[in-house]
């Protein structure tokens, strides 16, 4: 029988932007810049790049939710200046700044993870604390969903995001009662997978609810999260004028080693064996990286439980 839920609850789009102040000051605002905010959510970031740009400056914003494309505009329709706002991914922002004759850019910005919105609206299924059709989609046009992933991925494929993206130790018992269970009806909701990774997960096992880390492991599949994240990196920083500065914020380990290691290879000059005698690869560094990842601090952290675990790393292009 279809699991019934009750009206669609209509939430006010709520997301506290993280590290704001250190954002800013990363960015080192040129007030007739232009500015890319690649996950523009509610537009926290974005207003307070801003409110520092003149009338001559320009904010891009992408997103792939609606409802953040929709409480942005409504955010940033004060400013002075130019505003354009695009429903995208962030992989394609190369072919958004292209539409918009944009060549070069000032700044960019990544708040990487799911936003407060998403997880506090139940029917997006995004947590494991209510009961919900199995979703997770950041763009909601789009077909596939947490279902078919819980549904059609065999044991193997489970297993493999469940340990990959998740760091999920018992990614395999995980991963046979889900197909087991199946068997018999379809698993449409999260509730009756909550219930399922539980079963599968002993009880003195640490770390947080049993479900958290399957949870963020199929939200990474369903949107490809991790899978763009390089190319869409390297081209951002192509895209930056000399001078113009990345800041990249992160919120668990998997993104950050991708950060730090494309920021690591982008900083790099000669490539060439240790062996070689003379230099053959021409390759130049293209950033410099500024300082270690920076958390938030103890005073934000009390007000936003989200700012513990963010890091936010920063460079500066050179070439």
């Amino acid at each position: 029988m279809e699991q019934k839920f009750g009206k669609r609850e209509i939430l006010e789009f709520k997301h506290e932007s993280v590290m704001p102040d250190e954002v800013i000051d990363a960015l080192k605002i040129n007030s007739a810049g232009i500015y890319l905010d690649c996950t523009l959510g509610g537009g926290g970031h974005s207003l307070r790049i801003g409110r520092r740009l003149d009338k001559n400056g320009l904010i891009i914003g992408i997103d792939r939710d609606v409802d953040a494309i929709n409480a942005a505009k409504e955010k940033l329709a004060g400013l002075e200046c130019r505003v354009e706002i695009v429903h995208e991914n962030f992989s394609n922002l190369e072919s958004v700044l292209t539409d918009l004759n944009v060549d070069r850019i000032d700044g960019v910005l990544f708040d990487l993870g799911v936003s407060s919105h998403q997880i506090d609206t139940a029917e997006r299924g995004f947590s494991y604390m209510h009961d919900a059709p199995l979703d997770m989609r950041m763009d909601r046009s789009k077909n596939f969903s947490a279902f078919n992933v819980i549904n059609d991925y065999d044991e193997d494929s489970l297993k493999k995001i469940f340990r990959e993206y998740g760091e999920e130790k018992f990614s395999g018992r995980i991963a046979r009662k889900i197909v087991d269970a199946r068997k018999n009806a379809p698993i449409k909701t999260t509730g009756e997978l909550v219930k399922i990774i539980e079963s599968a997960v002993p009880k003195i096992s640490t770390g947080g609810h049993p479900a958290k880390r399957v949870f963020q492991a199929v939200r990474i599949e369903v949107n490809g999260e991790l899978k763009i994240l390089k190319d869409s990196l390297t081209a951002a920083i192509r895209r930056l004028k000399i001078g113009g500065r990345i800041a990249v914020i992160t919120f668990h380990s998997l993104e950050d080693r991708i950060v730090k290691n494309t920021f690591t290879d982008m900083a790099r000059g000669c490539i060439c064996p240790k062996n070689f005698p003379v230099c053959v690869c021409n390759h130049r560094a293209e950033i410099k990286i500024l300082g270690k990842a920076k958390s938030a601090a103890s005073e934000e952290i009390e007000k936003n439980s989200r700012a513990k675990s963010a890091k936010l790393r920063v460079a500066e292009k050179i070439l």
